[in-house]
């Protein structure tokens, strides 16, 4: 049996039985070349189930020479960032590691392309993740390190790459590494970008976050390309000793009248809609609800309504007089504003005169606004998604929460913005919570999150 890399796949171009280990290999017959064949992540149960049929096989899927990577700086870790990497080694190198955001998930992976020494591809969910990992691993390693994405294409034996340059190129270079790192990794396990992982042929594979994908199918995939969570500690397992102490300070605010009689009314519409639509599908979810009501007329105003009370709930007028009384009394601080939409952050910038970072702002005057935040020039930054992920910004102390839309996820990330640690820092978080409103709700999931995570490692 001979093993070919095709374009994301392998390609068994021999005779052999197939039996239940190929089957549950994904291997399959293809018609148009005579052969079987399979997604390349399966690549080393292949290999597997031939050795255990005793079939002798011409691996042809590596290249000819993969040698091994170095020199590497020996890292110091802390206790949680070794054991963290103990678990993922004890568990054959495949696995998720779930630390909070500021512990130190990349040095553990630095330490894992160390450890292991092998041609590691690194997935990075942005163009900032892309160039941090590339400042990161060039601490430590002492070759070149590779770039896939923003304007560069240079493979190395150690290559940082976008997941959407990965996505673009892996059927191309998905066989010329062993290990592969993804970062961010609850970006994946349903979408289409799982393909990147699928058309890799690497063995070793190591996934981060800083939240616990949840159960059900996507983190079910998530496991099956990438392996279980072998490693999980909060962000209360580490404050006070690995990072910044910190309060959550809840403000119930108020609608005006006028705001409460338009909420009520928005509510009531789509709420009819919801409870006729749990009547016909119990276990319908939320995704199910919008599915179904886009195909009517009353169904798509029912979503219009709902929009209309999240709008109404992002910047009502007890947040906007509780977002200036919090700037006047943080004025001496480092202060970073979160928001749900563009338009708050906009409006929040208006008023107070503060840098806001969206979607909007291009690369050169977003990392101008980072560096003059660091220095003390801006003490205040208002952003809606953007910062949520990828930005270091030890400095910030305190936190306005005025909005959010993706739940415990979201918080969990931006809470980590303000985490890194520094001699007596205690951060402060204020969440933004309309009484008798879905953001009571909700607030109280995000805050859960923050508990939920209490560590364990899986051998």
């Amino acid at each position: 049996m001979r093993l070919v890399f095709d374009r994301g796949t392998i390609v068994l171009d021999g005779v052999a039985p197939l039996n239940d280990a190929l089957r549950a290999a994904n291997v399959v017959w293809d018609p148009r070349v005579g052969s079987w064949r399979a997604p390349a992540w399966r690549y080393r149960d292949i290999v597997d189930a031939l050795q255990r049929q005793r079939v002798d096989v011409e691996d042809l899927v590596a290249p000819t020479s993969r040698p091994e990577t170095g020199p590497w700086e020996t890292l110091e870790l802390r206790p949680y960032q070794e054991a963290a990497l103990f678990a993922w080694t004890a568990n054959d190198r495949r696995g998720l590691i779930v630390l909070p955001t500021g512990s130190g998930k990349t040095r553990v992976a630095v330490a894992a392309m160390a450890t292991t020494r092998r041609p590691t591809l690194c997935l990075a969910p942005t163009r900032v993740l892309l160039h941090q990992w590339r400042d990161e691993v060039a601490r430590a390693y002492g070759g070149r390190v590779g770039c896939l994405g923003d304007g560069e294409h240079v493979l190395a034996p150690v290559t940082i790459a976008t997941v959407e340059s990965a996505y673009r190129h892996m059927a191309r270079i998905g066989n010329q590494f062993e290990l592969l790192i993804v970062d961010e990794a609850h970006h994946f396990g349903a979408g289409v970008r799982d393909e990147a992982l699928e058309m890799s042929t690497a063995p070793a594979r190591l996934g981060l976050t800083a939240t616990p994908l949840p159960p059900g199918p996507g983190a079910t995939r998530f496991e099956a390309l990438v392996g279980p969570t072998v490693y999980q500690l909060g962000v209360r397992d580490l404050a006070g000793r690995y990072l910044a102490d910190f309060d959550v300070a809840v403000l119930l605010l108020d609608l005006t009248p006028d705001e409460r009689r338009l909420y009520e009314s928005e509510r009531r519409a789509y709420q009819l809609a919801f409870s006729r639509f749990r009547e016909m599908a119990p276990t319908g979810t939320w995704g199910d609800f919008i599915a179904t009501a886009s195909r009517t007329v009353e169904g798509r105003r029912a979503i219009a309504a709902w929009h209309r009370a999240r709008r109404l709930l992002a910047y009502t007028t007890a947040k906007a007089a509780a977002v200036a009384n919090l700037l006047e009394r943080h004025r001496d601080h480092r202060v970073l504003v979160f928001t749900a939409h563009n338009e708050t952050a906009y409006a929040i910038s208006r008023t107070h005169l503060v840098m806001p970072l969206t979607c909007d702002i291009g690369k050169a005057e977003r990392d101008d606004a980072l560096d003059r935040f660091r220095r003390g020039e801006l003490r205040t930054l208002v952003s809606a998604r953007v910062l949520n992920e990828g930005f270091d910004v030890p400095e910030a102390d305190v936190a306005i929460v005025v909005g959010g839309s993706l739940g415990e996820r979201e918080h969990v990330q931006r809470v980590g913005r303000l985490l890194r640690p520094s001699a007596g820092k205690r951060a402060i978080v204020y969440e933004l919570v309309t009484r008798r409103s879905s953001e009571v709700r909700t607030g109280e999931r995000r805050r859960r999150g923050l508990d939920s995570s209490r560590g364990h490692s899986r051998p």
